[in-house]
């Protein structure tokens, strides 16, 4: 179905909560590509029309790298209008994964550098291996980001600790991501996977319906929206919803809700 990319259900007959898309690039180090980049967001838009899927996990093939930046043989000849198109296009793909309903966990192996620490931070949630390696080193090839780095960065880590990032091009591993709230935790290269479906399996309990209302009531802080109004809306609208009644109904009679 895809060039560059595998979706499996952690369920082998389809029927699991968790889908796996893991960038299929090896031996390109998992480069990004713009067919590549478009395919993610295809997927990621299928998945979100599936009730059954809970989570999305998105990775890299192998131990060495998620992603190690953007394939550069495929943009080297660009003007400036191949280079607006191309940036333009993917971050379109980027923020539907930052707006997808249903989490996206970055299980992040190995390298996330330039394009694919962008798109780590345009996933929900980041976990990473302890061989994992963060940064932006765009300036070294003369340019920006151009996938949302400046943005997303200064928004998870702060500002300071963004720039600092970004105009040395230094990169700082999984403890240090851990440290700067890059990432929420770090495992061995082993338990990723499964520490990522774990994760994922945890929501099982909770509202698909509130979780996708959290997701956008969090991005609308940094979508020139009145987050403060979003929530109140949000809060508002949930009290229709059959969620709403299940959740609360479980509650008073002391039992797990059964969002089905």
């Amino acid at each position: 179905m895809y060039n560059n990319i595998i979706s499996e259900n952690n369920n082998p007959d389809g029927s699991g909560v968790v889908q796996i898309i893991t960038i299929n690039r090896e031996n390109k180090l998992n480069a990004l590509n713009v067919e590549l980049i478009q395919e993610i967001g295809q997927e990621v838009a299928r998945l979100n029309k599936e009730k059954s899927v809970r989570g999305i996990i998105l990775t890299g093939k192998g131990e060495k790298a998620f992603a190690a930046g953007a394939d550069i043989s495929e943009f080297a000849n660009f003007g400036e209008a191949d280079a607006k198109e191309m940036s333009a296009k993917g971050g379109k793909v980027f923020t539907s994964i930052e707006e997808s309903e249903i989490p996206v966990i970055a299980a992040v192996n190995g390298y996330a550098l330039g394009g694919g620490c962008e798109l780590t931070m345009a996933c929900h949630v980041r976990i990473a291996s302890e061989n994992a390696l963060f940064g932006q080193p765009e300036v070294n090839l003369g340019v920006p980001p151009g996938y949302g780095g400046t943005q997303r960065l200064a928004q998870i880590i702060g500002r300071g600790r963004a720039l600092d990032m970004l105009i040395t091009a230094k990169s700082i591993n999984a403890s240090t991501a851990l440290d700067y709230g890059l990432v929420t935790q770090v495992v061995s290269i082993k338990e990723l996977l499964p520490t990522s479906i774990t994760y994922v399996e945890k929501l099982v309990g909770k509202s698909p319906f509130a979780i996708a209302e959290v997701i956008k009531c969090t991005n609308a802080l940094y979508e020139n929206e009145d987050g403060l109004q979003y929530e109140i809306d949000s809060f508002a609208k949930s009290f229709e919803t059959n969620d709403f009644r299940e959740g609360t109904t479980a509650f008073l009679e002391k039992r797990k809700p059964n969002y089905s």
